[in-house]
């Protein structure tokens, strides 16, 4: 079974997309709606991810291994690389 972890708001398009592209890739994920309090959580994604200045949504991890965001997940996917990730 996949961890996969992804950081969200639910106005970002960016966020929807990645959910589709895993929905369309047949994975399960576990989505944390940083809404309610934005500001503090993406500054602790920065910290987290070591991610210099302010952390866009969404952020994704895949067994524990840090993603990136939506652009990062297309690319992996578009590559083939995406099972690499995967146990």
């Amino acid at each position: 079974m996949n961890d996969i972890e992804i950081f969200t708001i639910p106005t970002c398009p960016f966020c929807k997309k990645a959910k589709e592209l895993l929905a369309d890739n047949y994975l399960d994920y576990n989505e944390y709606d940083i809404s309610h309090d934005e500001a503090n959580l993406r500054k602790k994604l920065a910290q987290t991810f070591k991610i210099n200045g302010y952390a866009t949504v969404p952020q994704i991890v895949i067994n524990g291994k840090h993603i990136g965001g939506y652009s990062e997940l297309k690319e992996i996917v578009k590559d083939g690389k995406l099972n690499a990730y995967l146990k």
